[in-house]
Formats: C-alpha cells, sequence, structure tokens
C-alpha cells in the first residue's frame, strides 16, 4: 500500500535532479491550460456565465453578508470584501482548471440567446470567441495535459528532459485519439457534477486517465475508462487526503500570488501524483488488470521520441 510520505520524497528527487526545466513546463502548462488554479488566476481574472461559477459567487456573497455582521468597522468591512473576491477569484479559477473546456459551450449558448434577443453583432462576437476558446481547449490545451503527464513521466526515466516532450502529443498518429477521449473524459465529469458529490468521486476515478494516454496515445476510450477505474478502486479517498495534504503549500502560494506556486508547489504536486501513478501502474500489472497489456508500453523510455523532442 502507497504512502504519501514515500511519494513525495520520491518527487522531491525527480525535482532536484530536473528543477528548471520541470518550472518551466509547468509554467507554459499554467498559461496554456489553466491546470494550475492559482497561478492562473495571478495572471487572468475570470468571467465565467455558467450555473456553478454563479453558485460560488452568490456562496461568496453570503459569506461577506454573515461577515460584515460581525464587523463594524468601515476599513474592516472593506477588507474583508477584498479579501472576499480575491478568495472568490481563486475558487473559479481552480473551477475553470477542471471544466474549462466545458465552460466556454455555455458562451457559445448565450451567443444564440442574444441573437434570439435580436442582439446579433453581440452574439456573433461572442459565439467566434467561445468556438474558438472550445476548440483551443480540446484540440490544444487537453492534449497538452497529456503531454505534462508525458514530461513527468520521462523525467523521472532520464536526467536530461527536453521541455519540447509536452509537445510530442501532436504527433499526428495519436494527436486525435488523445483530444477525443480527454474531451469525452471532461464531458462525464462535468456531467457527473450536477450530481453534486458523483463530480468528485468521477474525478479521481478518471484521474489516471491523462497517464495512461501520455504512454499508449493510441489506446481506446474503453480500455482507458477502464484501466483508470481498476486503478483507482480504493485509492480515490487516499488520493484526496493527498490532495488536501499539499493544502499550506496552497495557501503559502495564494500569500506570494502564486510565486511559490510558480517555482516550486505545480512541480511538488504534479511530480507526487506522477509517482502515485507509477505505483498504480505496477501494481495493475502485477495483479493483471483487465487490459493491463496496454500498461506494457514502453512509449516513455523511446530514445527516438526524446530526440524529436
Amino acid at each position: 500500500m502507497w504512502k504519501r510520505k514515500d511519494l513525495k520524497n520520491r518527487a522531491k528527487k525527480v525535482i532536484k535532479k530536473n528543477y528548471w526545466t520541470i518550472v518551466i513546463a509547468c509554467f507554459i502548462i499554467a498559461i496554456c491550460t489553466g491546470e494550475f488554479g492559482l497561478t492562473s488566476a495571478t495572471f487572468e481574472r475570470n468571467y465565467e456565465t455558467s450555473d456553478i461559477t454563479e453558485r460560488v459567487t452568490e456562496a461568496n456573497t453570503k459569506l461577506k453578508e454573515v461577515i460584515f455582521g460581525i464587523f463594524k468597522n468601515k476599513d474592516d468591512t472593506n477588507l474583508v470584501n477584498r479579501y472576499s473576491n480575491r478568495i472568490e477569484d481563486s475558487i473559479n479559477s481552480t473551477i475553470n482548471s477542471t471544466i474549462k473546456s466545458q465552460k466556454y459551450a455555455f458562451k457559445i449558448v448565450d451567443a444564440v440567446r442574444l441573437y434570439i434577443e435580436n442582439h446579433k453583432q453581440e452574439s456573433i462576437i461572442l459565439f467566434v470567441a467561445g468556438c474558438t476558446a472550445f476548440l483551443f481547449i480540446i484540440f490544444v490545451a487537453d492534449p497538452l495535459l497529456v503531454g505534462e503527464r508525458r514530461f513527468f513521466l520521462h523525467t523521472k526515466a532520464s536526467k536530461k528532459t527536453k521541455v519540447g516532450v509536452l509537445a510530442t502529443v501532436f504527433h499526428k498518429d495519436q494527436w486525435l485519439n488523445i483530444a477525443k477521449i480527454m474531451f469525452i473524459r471532461n464531458i462525464y465529469t462535468f456531467l457527473w457534477y450536477f450530481t453534486i458529490i458523483g463530480g468528485m468521486i468521477k474525478t479521481y476515478e478518471y484521474q489516471m486517465i491523462p497517464y495512461i494516454l501520455a504512454e499508449n496515445p493510441q489506446i481506446n476510450k474503453k480500455e482507458a475508462f477502464k484501466l483508470s477505474k481498476q486503478m483507482m478502486k480504493g485509492n480515490k479517498w487516499k488520493s484526496f487526503v493527498l490532495d488536501l495534504s499539499f493544502i499550506l503549500w496552497y495557501i503559502l502560494s495564494f500569500i506570494t500570488l502564486g510565486l511559490v506556486g510558480v517555482f516550486y508547489v505545480n512541480p511538488y504536486t504534479t511530480a507526487t501524483r506522477t509517482e502515485l501513478y507509477l505505483y498504480l501502474k505496477k501494481e495493475g500489472i502485477k495483479k493483471k488488470y483487465e487490459f493491463y497489456e496496454e500498461l506494457l508500453n514502453k512509449k516513455i523510455e523511446d530514445k527516438e521520441e526524446l530526440k524529436r523532442a
């Protein structure tokens, strides 16, 4: 059975041997995909129309009303208001990193609504912007997340991994399959969030899919989902606790306006999750999960791919 401490210690060793390359890779991923919520929030303020972010705003308003009842001094309430808005931005950015491709579908729906209401110019602008962003997320950002996992797997296997490994997922023989499976994963997760608790469960159940695609980009949907489900069986709660164990690092990143996140927390958390995947992969092969043969792919150790990067 895996232990958080062991995963983190191994992750620190990986980061130490290739530190600056890892930092640069994580920074690129943060900017292009919004994978790291707090880092992304440092560079952009998100405005969303989805029902989920509206709920966050509503909850934040209620929170301020309660706190304002405690503080009578005007300066105190202004301070609370400022920090409350920052918290709301961070929550929204975290949500966006989970359902980033789906949120643009709401913009397209809004464009149709504006067109019906006879705001044609605004609807066309919003529609074009929404479609462009939606396609970017599906065909660029989501595959890049798989590229990030591949990069970390390469870093584990090699002392000199190039940032270019991130882009190897765009080779024509694997790109579309990766984009398709990642999109389906996001759609499934998004729909499960309407059941509230189901969304969180499925988020962890599907957590290994990007790693599986990173090693075996030509795997089919059924095999990828089945393998991830088997690997995470009995590990979802522990994985959730693993994520919670970084909470102090997230707070420190927030206090430093994302700087600690860029230079340490993002690489640290991603490297740790990579160690979890490698452990669960080893267990899957040992226990001969259904489709376990697909975990035997040696793509990550392919020297020709490293040269192409």
